[in-house]
This record gives structure tokens, sequence and C-alpha cells, in this order.
């Protein structure tokens, strides 16, 4: 699903360490982009979204736009709206995240924080060196699909 909002320059990842907290600290050049407010939320694959606040009125307003007559589209809007938390972003750059989204996507402590464009996800270490091993075997592939597609 293709949302925009006014921030598009988010890329890279990062290992940082959850606390006894459950707070985590954001890449300096995530802080920028992102904002001292920033929305979390439960993302696709079992991972962390964390949007700028403005990218998820974005989001949200794509979502208002999907029929509400659709299954498909109640299931989405839910899933994506009903785990979501705001968070303020502490001096030190941490975020506080909520046990019911550190459960839902497996956080313990280590974890790895990537840049995708208008977002930042958030995933367990181990999970995310899984699909990166996935993808980074499908990559080419997976490329040359997506040229045939027009991309």
């Amino acid at each position: 699903m293709g949302w925009s909002g006014t921030k598009t320059s988010l890329y890279g990842r990062h290992t940082h360490a959850i606390d006894a907290k459950g707070r985590v600290s954001l890449p300096a050049k995530f802080r920028a982009e992102l904002g001292e407010r920033v929305v979390v939320s439960e993302g696709f694959d079992r991972c962390l979204y964390v949007h700028a606040v403005e990218n998820f009125e974005a989001l949200v307003e794509k979502l208002n736009t999907l029929s509400l007559g659709k299954k498909e589209a109640r299931d989405l809007t839910r899933g994506l709206l009903s785990g979501a938390h705001d968070a303020e972003v502490d001096t030190h750059g941490r975020i506080l995240l909520p046990p019911d989204l550190r459960e839902y996507a497996g956080l313990e402590r280590e974890v790895v924080i990537v840049g995708v464009s208008t977002r930042v996800e958030i995933w367990d270490r181990q999970a995310y060196e899984e699909f990166h091993r996935r993808v980074k075997d499908e990559l080419d592939s997976i490329g040359e699909r997506l040229v045939d597609a027009g991309l």
C-alpha cells in the first residue's frame, strides 16, 4: 500500500537495544526526519512502524478512502490503527515501545531499526536477519519482475 506524507528520505539500518523500561533510541538521522512526536503501530511482517505524525495522518486519509463494505478494507484499517500509539521522542532520542507492540513484533532486547522511505521499521534482530537473508537471495528476480511491471 502506498501513501505519502511530506518526509521521504528515511533509509539505512541500525542495530540497537531496548532498555529495561521498553525504550529504544532512534538513530539521529531518523529523528531529524521524524520529529519530536511519532506514531508507533503494528506493521506488516511482524515489525513495528514508526511514522512522522503527518505521514501517519496521510495513511489514515488513505484508509478512509477504502470502502467500509469490503471486509479486507475493514480488517486492514483495524489492523493498522487499533494498535497505534503516540510517542514522544525524549531528550536522549528514545521512544517508549508499549508492551503490546513489543509482544506483537517479538521484541525483547536487540532490534534492527530500518529506514523505509516514509517510515521506520523496528524488527526483532533475528527476525530481520532471517528476512534479509531470504530477500537478499531473491533480490535480482524481484527486481526483474518489478522492472517488467514498470517500476
